[in-house]
């Protein structure tokens, strides 16, 4: 071999290693474990929390749990699709950060089966209540006490885990406010099994959105797609108002494919109008009805986002019409209002003070959002500068 060729082989050998050292790893989420003293046995769970969790603008926030069944199948793609339709690096923010969990597999037949199926072998199905017991009583009181959550709690399962998820929906009591039912599994559920259960359907169910997604199988699980259909039809003449609901027949996907494209439509159902535009919105009288109709439907506290409300406050308070400051102070009175451990949003309530010449309001405000947060700088030196200016 020619030497020049030895000596170029030398280098590249022995760089090699050197550029692989820079190597880093993307870390989506990190994994644990939990002993369930009501399944009496060790669970592991991945957690994801949101880019925000750790920003110290953001330490007053608390976040909703989606917990994902199957887990060791869904919790990268479903994660990941979370962190980018919520997170502010995207801009997307069609849905509020929230803290994903994926549970993984032990036995899903047991599990994820809420009834007792009787089979000529005999088997271990219907742990499902036991499982649910698990969810509720042991893993997210766990997680409420080790992290920053809020009490909505969303519920996704596909195929036996979407059964057990639409299951957790028609209960009486349940923790979970939000469901996604991927293509569930409905071969239990004959005529007089789905009658059952309907009959013992109380109101509380109709307080919960529950979203169904429909695989196209062929002609093979036409029966599972009907009962999928009866199902809705049946909650949407048992409720009496506007049924918190919607089903979807994906004809172009298949009972493996249609998972994250439904978790997708499934979770914008959910949240729809919550990533209202701020170009949308016309007066806080607007804003507020918007959320408080989004609130109603889920049955739950939303208020509109503290960046939404931020971003209103600051596009009026630059506009060249003197009457939109006036309002712009309303856009930043309402933050204080409904995130009042925020210093961020007492420092721009500071801020529009100081533009409307109200020195005095303007660093009482600074003031506020310093007791929350001594290391803001920025309040800091406008108090200095204000008061040399008085």
């Amino acid at each position: 071999m020619n030497k020049r060729i030895y000596i170029a082989l030398f280098f590249l050998i022995g760089l090699y290693p050197l550029k692989s050292q820079n190597i880093e790893n993307i870390v989506i989420g990190t994994k644990h474990q939990i002993h369930s003293d009501v399944l009496n046995e060790d669970r592991a769970y991945w957690l994801s929390l949101p880019d925000s969790y750790y920003d110290e603008s953001s330490s007053h926030k608390s976040y909703p749990i989606l917990v994902v069944l199957d887990g060791n199948i869904h919790f990268k793609a479903i994660s990941s699709m979370v962190n980018y339709m919520s997170s502010d690096l995207y801009r997307n923010r069609k849905i509020p950060e929230m803290i994903v969990v994926g549970i993984q597999n032990v036995d899903r037949r047991r599990d994820y089966t809420p009834d007792k199926i009787i089979t000529v072998r005999a088997n271990n199905t219907g742990g499902g209540e036991k499982f649910l017991d698990f969810l509720e009583n042991e893993l997210l009181t766990l997680l409420d006490q080790k992290y920053r959550t809020t009490s909505y709690r969303l519920l996704y399962g596909h195929s036996l885990g979407g059964l057990l998820a639409t299951h957790t929906y028609m209960k009486e009591k349940t923790s979970f406010n939000s469901f996604i039912a991927v293509d569930p599994s409905f071969g239990t559920w004959d005529s007089e099994t789905m009658d059952k259960k309907l009959d013992a359907l109380t109101e509380h169910s109709f307080n919960r959105f529950i979203y169904i997604a429909t695989a196209n199988w062929g002609k093979r699980n036409i029966r599972n797609r009907d009962r999928h259909v009866r199902l809705y039809e049946a909650l949407n003449s048992k409720c009496k108002n506007e049924l918190p609901a919607k089903i979807e027949y994906f004809e172009n996907e298949d009972h493996s494919s249609v998972p994250i494209i439904a978790f997708h439509n499934g979770i914008s159902a959910i949240f729809k109008g919550y990533g209202i535009s701020y170009r949308d919105v016309k007066s806080i009288e607007q804003l507020t009805q918007h959320f408080e109709e989004l609130s109603e439907r889920l049955s739950w506290d939303f208020r509109p986002p503290e960046y939404l409300v931020n971003q209103l406050g600051y596009h009026m308070l630059q506009s060249s019409n003197p009457k939109d400051h006036s309002k712009a102070l309303e856009f930043f009175m309402l933050n204080v209002k409904n995130y009042p451990k925020s210093y961020n949003s007492y420092d721009s309530l500071g801020e529009a003070y100081d533009s409307l010449g109200d020195s005095k309001k303007a660093i009482e405000n600074y003031k506020k959002s310093l007791e929350l947060n001594p290391a803001n700088e920025h309040a800091r030196n406008k108090i200095k500068e204000l008061k040399k200016s008085e």
